[in-house]
């Protein structure tokens, strides 16, 4: 059996496939409007992996962009699902945990607890993948996400942020020296651009990485699962393990996790 996992976003769409239950490598496709990305991505996807139309049992979306689907892809039973039941049940597959957060970091940022076979939405903030390139393109005149990441690659955070150190003397028994006591708090005017892009993601994290921290001491679930795009960026986990060591909540970054959401939609049974 062969079941494709689409997640459409509003200028991405990610698409996986499940032979027999084995995940299938993934593919995403960025296009103008979800329609067009939808049929792009699906086109591209079987073409890649020499599959016939024939060989497609289901097709399940999700997704911001799947509202607009009104009919089955090329007369394939297409069926839409819950995104936030797909970000769920798509985390726990690539860790293979049987309880986590999941926190989904697209264009905003969505919390979600697994456990049990049950999903919940906890929340979510409209801190996310926006706000990074946003404020890039106010402050850096870079709109590209690519540019964004290798610019932060050669930033120093302490050009940017000031911290526990720079405002106490004293020892803080929980808070090291370099924990961030303000993000941009402490710009100096010899700031380069990179350091810019580096503080830009290291506050978009970092908000989110204590968001998580929230929810994982609200569900009491101690391991946190990071997929969507902002998982691209190179030192994501590095970024992340610093509130590893400040509040001792486990950060998951899986192989793939991009992909999370149209995996989770992949797997949903209806």
């Amino acid at each position: 059996m062969n079941i494709i996992g689409i997640d459409i976003g509003g200028s991405t769409t990610k698409i996986v496939g499940l032979h027999n239950g084995n995940p299938m490598e993934p593919m995403q496709v960025k296009a103008t409007d979800p329609i067009t990305s939808v049929f792009g991505a699906f086109g591209k996807y079987i073409s890649t992996n020499n599959m016939a139309l024939s060989d497609i049992n289901r097709i399940m979306v999700t997704g911001v962009g799947s509202s607009y689907m009104k009919e089955d892809i090329y007369n394939i039973k297409t069926i839409r699902v819950g995104e936030f039941d797909s970000i769920g049940l798509g985390g726990l597959y690539l860790t293979k945990l049987d309880k986590a957060v999941i926190v989904s970091m697209g264009t905003g940022t969505a919390f979600v607890k697994a456990q049990n076979g049950k999903i919940e939405h906890l929340g979510g903030t409209g801190v996310g993948g926006g706000t990074l390139l946003g404020l890039s393109s106010r402050l850096l005149n870079i709109k590209n996400f690519e540019s964004i990441i290798d610019m932060s690659a050669n930033g120093n955070l302490f050009n940017v942020d000031l911290t526990v150190g720079d405002i106490s003397k004293d020892k803080v028994k929980t808070m090291p020296p370099e924990t961030t006591a303000s993000n941009f708090g402490k710009i100096s005017d010899y700031a380069t651009k990179d350091d810019i892009a580096l503080g830009i993601i290291n506050m978009v994290f970092q908000t989110i990485g204590m968001m998580a921290v929230f929810s994982s001491r609200m569900c009491g679930i101690n391991d946190v699962v990071l997929c969507g795009n902002l998982t691209t960026i190179p030192n994501t986990k590095k970024l992340f393990d610093v509130i590893t060591n400040l509040h001792g909540v486990n950060f998951y970054v899986p192989e793939h996790a991009e992909y999370a959401t149209a995996f989770g939609a992949a797997l949903m049974t209806v």
